[in-house]
Parts: C-alpha cells; sequence; structure tokens
C-alpha cells in the first residue's frame, strides 16, 4: 500500500490530527501509517480508524508527509532508529514536539522541508489552534500542505519561529489557566449558593459562549465589559473585585511565566 502520511507517535495529539484528517476526507485511512511502540494503541488506531499500524519508524520514511508526534525527550532516539539519507526522506516533516527548534530538527533531516507546529488541548474536539513555524528549506506549497493538515483541527496561525515560546505560553498553555477560572467561576456560584452541577454548567456555557460572541462580532473584549456594566450594577462590582484581587496581572504573568518555561525546555532539550 502506498502512504501519503505517516505518523510517528499514536497518542493523545497524534490521534487527534489523525481522525480529523480521516473524517474531512483529506488522507483515506489506507494512506496512513502510523509507528507506534505499544501494541495495545496499535491495534486500537488499526480497528477504530483503519490505518496502517507499524512498531518501525523506519516503514514510515516511504511517505510524502512524515508528522512527528512523539515526546521531545525521544527525538535523538528516533533520529537515530531512522538513520536515513536525504534521498529516502519525504517531502515534508512536520514536528510537534514542544521545546524542539527548527535549528535543532533541521540538523536532525538535513537539507530537508522541516515545519515546527504548536497544536493545544481543543484540537483533540476540533476546535484548537495551531502555530506554524517554517524551517529554511520550506516553500509555498509546503505551507498551504502543512496549513491544509493542521486546518482540521481548527484555526492555524504562521509565525516566526522566535514567537513559538509566546505561542506555547498563551494557546498553549492557555487552556489550563482557563479551566482554573472556569472552576472558580463555578466556585464562586456553589459560595452564592448554587448546586454544584447547576453552577458547572453555568460557568462553562458563560465562558463558551462570551468566546463565541467576541469572536463573531470581532467586539473588543473591553468593549463586551462595558455594555454588560451598568453604573452601580453587579457586574462593575464584581470587575472591582477582580482588579482588587489582581486577575488580569494574575493571566498576564501566567502566560508570561509559561513562555519563559518554554525556553527553559527547549534549552534542555538541545
Amino acid at each position: 500500500m502506498s502512504v501519503k502520511l505517516s505518523i510517528i507517535g499514536g497518542g493523545v495529539m497524534g490521534e487527534a490530527l489523525l481522525s480529523r484528517l480521516i473524517l474531512q476526507g483529506i488522507y483515506a485511512p489506507q494512506d496512513v501509517l502510523v509507528s507506534e511502540p505499544q501494541p495495545q494503541r496499535r491495534a486500537f488506531l488499526a480497528e477504530r480508524y483503519r490505518v496502517q499500524v507499524t512498531a518501525d519508524n523506519r516503514a514510515a520514511i516511504a511517505t510524502e508527509v512524515l508528522m512527528l508526534a512523539i515526546k521531545p525527550q525521544m527525538f535523538e532516539a528516533v533520529v537515530a532508529d531512522l538513520s536515513v539519507t536525504a534521498q529516502t526522506l519525504p517531502p515534508l516533516i512536520l514536528s510537534i514536539l514542544a521545546g524542539i527548534p527548527l535549528s535543532r530538527l533541521e540538523a536532525g533531516f538535513s537539507g530537508h522541508p522541516v515545519i515546527r507546529a504548536m497544536p493545544n488541548t481543543p484540537a483533540t474536539i476540533g476546535v484548537g489552534i495551531t502555530a506554524i513555524a517554517a524551517g529554511s528549506h520550506i516553500q509555498p506549497h509546503h505551507l498551504k500542505l502543512a496549513q491544509q493538515i493542521f486546518a482540521a483541527v481548527g484555526e492555524v496561525v504562521e509565525v516566526p519561529e522566535a514567537l513559538m515560546d509566546a505561542v506555547t505560553g498563551l494557546s498553549g498553555s492557555g487552556p489550563g489557566f482557563v479551566a482554573v477560572v472556569v472552576e472558580a467561576l463555578a466556585d464562586g456560584g456553589v459560595a452564592a449558593g448554587l448546586p454544584r452541577a447547576i453552577a458547572m454548567k453555568l460557568a462553562l456555557q458563560t465562558v463558551k459562549g462570551t468566546a463565541q460572541l467576541l469572536q463573531e462580532s470581532s467586539m473588543h473584549p473591553g468593549e463586551l465589559k462595558d455594555r454588560v456594566t451598568s453604573p452601580g450594577g453587579t457586574t462593575i462590582a464584581g470587575i472591582a473585585q477582580l482588579e482588587r484581587s489582581g486577575l488580569r496581572s494574575a493571566l498576564i504573568e501566567a502566560v508570561r511565566a509559561a513562555s519563559v518555561r518554554s525556553q527553559e525546555l527547549g534549552r534542555f532539550n538541545s
């Protein structure tokens, strides 16, 4: 069988991309090969998605697109395992490895087009966002193909690699920050007397609906805040408390701290 897309690593994010690419008809199941060391995981992916599976990473080389979806600390071992020459590498290599810079990716796959990508957790249900950074050998058709692949799991933005740590701090770590906000809102509802289940439902839908409203209306968050804040009303009382408690600066510093940590991990993995 011919292979158009090979994925090394059949974990959560690899499966998320795989499932959406097949669901949207971008790749047919028979055109996809997943290399995964765990037998149970291979059996699961083969049964659920009808894709080809293997435990041999070298079998993933004969493809049009090779995606690396492994843990960063496995990178060197995978490159050594492939032990390929420039002539046998696929036309495009995509990496979703956190902290592995393009310089290291291009050193491992010398002379070949490489794109570094950072998808986030909501990609698992098709509403994520992926930032991509192009390597030095990338041509316009490579970018177009990468955008098509990552668009299967949500929005796609192209950024210079120098901004990938900032991307990690905001959209990569951001779902964790938002989860804390949702939990805190629900806790506030319980503190005010609401049953836990109702408080959580209200918190989730409020965050979801507000995000959707901002996205679809292109309204600045400050404008929406002003629209729902009446003089002497409940919302301004709550916002005043948020300001006293430093929520705004706490979130800013959370993104900055996550970005700094991403830089540190990149140096550690280099």
